[in-house]
């Protein structure tokens, strides 16, 4: 159980940090861009959303395979495969948590609007500087509420997960996938205590959630 645990806490959180620095530019790229490709890209990255996890797993298992797609360019790092390994995981997990990270950002984007980055070009502020003195605080809320989700929603993946890592135990086997074996096997008081403390997780995160929008004056996701 603690071993599934430490594990789940390793991904949510390395997801969680390749979310914020790919999906943060990402959701600028998408809140600014007056480009015809905005929608189609929205869409391509919302679509984890109503997509059914298994058929998410088994693309990305079938992409990640020996004779997958990504073989080439897996040989030539001395990989054979990416499936049913903790990096295909963290892979699978980064694109399935993706839209809970870029939408509430891109919503708080949006309601910043034009005023304050006009304000500081007249103050000769590089994009940069206006995008981390002007942009970035603007939009805390926004972002810290897609971290928070991301975080959350990737403790509680179990379709993709149990598709690109299989079981294995200190390597794929997650609290979701803990909490399925302990079912399988008739072991109602350990699967009860995971379930009881993801419930609570979960209410708090929402919770949490709700609060830093209102706090902030950012769209609820």
């Amino acid at each position: 159980m603690w071993q599934a645990i430490a594990l789940t806490l390793q991904l949510a959180t390395l997801t969680t940090l390749i979310l914020v620095a790919v999906g943060v530019p990402l959701a600028w790229w998408l809140a600014r861009s007056r480009s015809w490709w905005v929608e189609p890209v929205a869409a391509l990255v919302a679509l984890p959303v109503v997509l059914p996890p298994t058929v998410l797993g088994f693309y990305l298992l079938v992409a990640m395979g020996p004779n997958g797609p990504l073989a080439p360019l897996l040989q030539m790092f001395g990989m054979r495969t990416l499936a049913f390994s903790f990096e295909g995981l963290l892979i699978g997990s980064v694109i399935y948590s993706l839209p809970f990270m870029v939408q509430p950002v891109r919503n708080a984007f949006q309601l910043i609007g034009d005023g304050p980055l006009e304000a500081a070009a007249t103050l000769r502020a590089s994009p940069l500087d206006a995008f981390f003195s002007v942009v970035a605080p603007l939009a805390r809320g926004g972002i810290l509420s897609g971290a928070i989700l991301s975080f959350a929603h990737t403790v509680g993946e179990f379709g993709v997960v149990l598709m690109i890592g299989g079981n294995i135990p200190g390597e794929t086997k997650t609290l979701s996938i803990t909490i399925f074996d302990y079912v399988e096997t008739m072991q109602w008081g350990a699967a009860h205590a995971l379930s009881a403390g993801m419930l609570v997780f979960s209410f708090v995160v929402i919770l949490l959630t709700m609060l830093i929008a209102k706090r902030t004056g950012t769209p609820q996701p």
